[in-house]
């Protein structure tokens, strides 16, 4: 790679950190390639993919911090309390940085090193969740597709009522942690989604936020699909 390139692939790599963090992983490619100062086709041409784009940044956006709050959860003496832990620092995180919830649903598939961190969370996750239940204080029906699904569900709720109410999702979550005591549980009218049925459900709510936008609007963070199209891939 000449030397003009390789700065040029720095300049995009910053930019998109930056811009995933503000905006999730979804953020529009055009967007980071005028952040960066180049042109979209300079980014098609250094990085080819979303994916690539996001591979190159992904592990540094929330894999170590996902794997600290998981740490500290199992350290807790009290399992319940270590559960409540990662759930509320999880989804404060989320609040704060959007690109957190894309990194733990597996969005990308076509992102490999994002999905090692993707799977590398969610099995530290499910052992703070089998700790809980082995110690008989959160219901022994809650899955790992449970959890991703209130993680995804808070994210968009998040990302959604950032300018408006920054921390209902407080709220959402008190409620929900409430519901997962054992002491509160009923039996489930449903079985729990499966992996396939959590990522499409979850992808499709993302791209209903993407399309109304936070505010409403019809062009939103997620940027206008014509603008993703001209440079090549641009979805998950």
């Amino acid at each position: 790679m000449r030397a003009d390139a390789r700065r040029n692939a720095d300049k995009l790599r910053a930019a998109a950190a930056e811009l995933f963090r503000e905006q999730g992983l979804h953020a529009p490619l055009k967007e980071i390639a005028r952040r960066a100062g180049v042109s979209h086709g300079t980014l098609y041409n250094l990085f080819g993919t979303r994916e690539a784009l996001i591979d190159e940044v992904a592990v540094d956006l929330a894999g170590d911090r996902l794997q600290e709050i998981a740490d500290r959860a199992l350290a807790h003496e009290d399992p319940w309390a270590g559960f409540v832990f990662y759930m509320e620092q999880v989804c404060e995180l989320q609040a704060v940085e959007p690109a957190v919830g894309d990194v733990m649903n597996g969005g990308f598939p076509g992102a490999a090193r994002l999905m090692a961190v993707c799977a590398r969370t969610q099995d530290v996750a499910v052992q703070v969740i089998v700790r809980a239940q082995d110690a008989g204080s959160l219901r022994p029906d809650f899955t790992r597709e449970d959890l991703l699904f209130l993680l995804g569900s808070n994210a968009l709720l998040a990302r959604a009522s950032r300018g408006t109410a920054p921390d209902v999702w407080r709220r959402g979550l008190a409620l929900a942690l409430d519901g997962l005591r054992t002491e509160a549980a009923h039996p489930l009218p449903v079985p729990a989604l499966s992996v396939e049925q959590h990522r499409e459900v979850l992808g499709r709510l993302t791209g209903a936020f993407r399309a109304a936008g936070p505010t409403g609007g019809s062009a939103g963070a997620g940027g206008s699909a014509g603008a993703e199209a001209a440079g090549g891939s641009a979805g998950a």
